[in-house]
């Protein structure tokens, strides 16, 4: 990846200043104004000097006013601007003139609300270049550090949820911020610092999430995503995140035309394909889920400890239908169940009366609504087991006494082991038992569904922690081109064997005669005959190719009969010959392998089974580039079609090395011309049998009309 542009500037004196001015003060009740001073007087506990502006106002609740920050003796650190969004660009020239670091602008109107607001955005930034101060929005709630007991924000939400905690939240919009901070609050797991950055004019996500991976006090990051502004800024930061071992778990908003469209009118983000997205974040390590419920699961168990990917599974629970139930979604997630050790077993065994069949899942019984002590004795006994590296605590229902009791001695027994202890509250009757789980930190989940899928998510991202190469770069993306060539299939194939990918034998012909001339040259076996025309793409769909043509008489009629069915369809002119090609001898897999440049992450590689294949059955895989061996084996093995290339059956494999080998060429190849290619696609890409190699049949290359290739 290209490192211009990339610079992460620190953010310790906006996360955390030493002097902050509030323009726009107020003690109107319920105003922005007052509601900002407010939160940072009552409900902070911030030891910094607080400066008020106000352009009338001598005095605001008993604190001195400054008419304008021009005025201030000193640079505060952080500008909070609360003032009407015709008077925001000029307050934000006053307090760039003035040497303030950072500024908040909580004020709308912007580029949300079209042209004017995009136009006003534009000054901001010319403010931004020219004074290096910082702009945090516009259009957002504020900053909160409320590890570090400061509420830069005009919410009256923020009295309520000041609970410190192990989470970071970087966000755009701030509803979907605070609703994961109550619902964790809920669960007894707290927000360390919220970012919500709006429109993000200048600071973006990105900063949030690469300020959040430096800071001590965060173990996880959670983020809802209405669009990427800069795509190589947030790969860079989520890779920081990831080589400091935090994980990200993120909502991306905008997987429908629905979604899109409201994310265009909140944010004016572009929202960007869902398939890439995904991709994108799965290759980086990225936890997507889909709703609050999930991101909350994911992130306070992430918060609970590092996973290694190779986590086993103990079930313990006193309702044998429950702990079968917990069971067979473990096994329908692709998890793995724990089979304990023999002496857990005995000391299981010495606890639980001799009827009950001790395993795993680990069933109690109802003996446990009679003897209390059970519980303790048989749930350490779990949790101490060697072979376990999670143990998932689901309660059906509320017994009151019984469940609080059983709750309490979850909570001692987690206070003496390593091994995480998952709770799992069933029942909608929210009995005493769930919030003593809550205040001892376990943050039970609400349903068996979503505990699993936390796990598994747990799970993949310790086992993708585990593949992490720490030295790995995206490429990155590469300003689109405003005029594009495509080549021709004899050209693209060409360039392809100059990359070192393997093509048939091809000859174009001009003429008909040309044609039976060429099947001569090519061993007078079985050709192919395709159009030529940088014009046509879809050569079948026009009637441009031609399959198994034996003989030069049959070469001659196929050459008329491709030109003249093409001329149904397009003008003679777009005609640049028939390319007569020897034809492969079977059995071969038709692959499809795509290299194309995304808008906001680069060039992307998708791989899959190809032919109509890959439109029928959508069987594919994606990769950032650029590929490493591993990374394009990986992909290969992700897809269904992997199965076939080794061999379904009994029959004999294909040549899967020599597949990797011709991924990694094509991303080489790409990674060297990454201004130049705009688009790359090989189908079908032949995959034949063991040890005999790769070849493109067919080939589609898309450039940038005014660059050169390298090699």
């Amino acid at each position: 990846m290209n490192n211009a542009g990339l610079e992460f500037q620190d953010l310790t004196r906006l996360v955390m200043p030493q002097s902050i001015v509030l323009v726009g003060a107020s003690d109107k009740p319920n105003s922005i104004g007052a509601r900002t001073l407010e939160n940072l007087t009552t409900y902070s506990d911030w030891g910094g000097q607080l400066t008020l502006v106000h352009p009338t106002r001598r005095e605001i609740a008993g604190r001195a006013c400054h008419a304008s920050v021009r005025d201030l003796d000193q640079a505060p650190d952080v500008a909070i601007v609360a003032v009407p969004a015709d008077a925001a660009v000029e307050t934000l020239r006053d307090c760039g003139a003035r040497g303030v670091r950072f500024a908040i602008v909580f004020t709308s109107g912007f580029g949300e609300m079209g042209e004017a607001g995009h136009a006003a955005e534009a000054q901001m930034r010319e403010i931004v270049a020219r004074t290096g101060m910082r702009i945090y929005g516009p259009n957002c709630p504020g900053l909160n550090n409320i590890n570090g007991k400061l509420g830069m924000s005009f919410s009256p939400a923020y009295r309520f949820d000041r609970m410190p905690g192990p989470i970071g939240v970087a966000t755009q919009g701030g509803g979907l911020g605070r609703a994961f901070m109550q619902s964790a609050m809920a669960r007894g797991v707290g927000t360390g610092l919220w970012c919500s950055g709006g429109n993000e004019v200048d600071l973006e996500v990105s900063d949030y999430i690469h300020c959040m991976a430096d800071a001590p006090d965060i173990r996880v990051i959670y983020t809802v995503l209405e669009g990427v502004r800069n795509g190589p800024r947030f790969m860079a930061a989520a890779m920081h995140a990831a080589r400091r071992g935090k994980p990200i778990v993120a909502i991306k908003v905008g997987k429908s035309d629905y979604g899109v469209k409201a994310a265009a009118s909140h944010t004016a983000a572009i929202t960007g394909s869902a398939e890439i997205n995904a991709a994108v974040y799965r290759e980086l390590g990225i936890v997507e889920v889909d709703d609050i419920d999930e991101a909350v699961d994911a992130a306070t168990l992430l918060a609970r400890g590092q996973p290694t990917g190779r986590e086993k599974i103990a079930v313990y629970c006193f309702s044998g239908g429950t702990g079968a139930l917990t069971s067979d979604r473990i096994g329908v997630a692709g998890l793995t169940m724990s089979e304990l050790a023999p002496a857990t077993v005995a000391e299981l065994k010495r606890w639980l009366p001799p009827y009950v069949p001790v395993g795993n899942p680990v069933d109690v019984t109802a003996e446990v609504l009679v003897r209390s002590d059970i519980t303790s004795g048989t749930l350490k006994a779990t949790a101490d087991d060697p072979n376990t590296d999670l143990v998932v605590l689901p309660i059906p229902v509320d017994y009151g006494q019984a469940t609080t009791l059983m709750a309490q001695s979850a909570v001692e027994v987690q206070a003496g082991v390593q091994t995480p202890i998952v709770p799992i509250w069933i029942s909608d009757r929210i009995g005493e038992g769930h919030g003593i789980m809550v205040q001892g930190g376990l943050a039970p989940m609400r349903s068996v569904r979503n505990a699993v899928t936390a796990i598994r998510r747990f799970t993949e991202h310790g086992r993708w922690r585990s593949t992490l190469d720490p030295a790995w770069r995206p490429l990155g993306a590469a300003r689109a081109a405003q005029e594009t060539t495509t080549f021709t299939e004899a050209a693209a194939k060409r360039v392809l064997q100059q990359a070192g990918v393997g093509t048939p034998q091809g000859i174009v012909a001009r003429t008909a005669e040309d044609a039976a001339h060429a099947w001569r040259r090519l061993g007078a076996g079985k050709v192919a005959m395709k159009v030529v025309s940088s014009r046509i793409t879809h050569k079948t769909d026009v009637g441009g190719v031609r399959l198994g043509i034996a003989s030069e008489a049959e070469a001659r009629a196929a050459f008329d009969g491709i030109c003249a069915r093409v001329c149904d369809a397009h003008h003679p002119s777009v005609i640049e010959g028939v390319l007569v090609e020897a034809m492969l001898d079977e059995p071969f897999v038709e692959a499809v392998v795509g290299i194309h440049r995304d808008a906001v992450f680069g060039h992307v590689c998708t791989f899959g089974l190809g032919g109509v294949g890959v439109e029928l059955f959508k069987d594919v895989s994606r990769r950032l580039l650029p590929l490493t061996p591993a990374s394009a084996r990986a992909m290969v093995q992700e897809t269904r079609c992997h199965a076939l290339l080794a061999g379904h059956r009994g029959q004999a494999g294909y040549d899967i090395d020599a597949l990797v080998q011709a991924l990694v060429r094509l991303s080489d190849f790409v990674a060297k011309n990454a201004g130049v290619v705009e688009e790359l696609e090989i189908n079908p890409l032949a995959v034949r049998p063991r040890g005999q190699g790769v070849a493109a049949l067919d080939a589609v290359l898309t450039c940038n009309a005014k660059e050169t290739l390298t090699w």
